[in-house]
């Protein structure tokens, strides 16, 4: 799933939620999510809307990050 520039709802967003449906699937069970980077170029996305978008999962709980280790998803309570 992809980014869709031509939707009114922000980048941001429309990322939070693709990345929320793929934790919700299990995806990165072990280890972190992909790269900042790597998010920018699997989404068509700038570096500000991957952060905003894992501030928003953070903020929710769904993950935490390691400063120089990544981000990681939350052990499920």
């Amino acid at each position: 799933m992809k980014v869709d520039h031509d939707l009114p709802e922000p980048a941001y967003r429309q990322l939070a939620a693709i990345l929320r449906d793929q934790i919700a699937a299990g995806e990165w069970r072990t280890g972190p999510l992909p790269s900042v980077k790597q998010l920018q170029q699997e989404h068509d996305v700038g570096r500000d809307t991957v952060l905003r978008a894992i501030e928003i999962l953070r903020a929710e709980g769904l993950v935490f990050t390691v400063p120089r280790r990544g981000t990681y998803v939350s052990p499920r309570k």
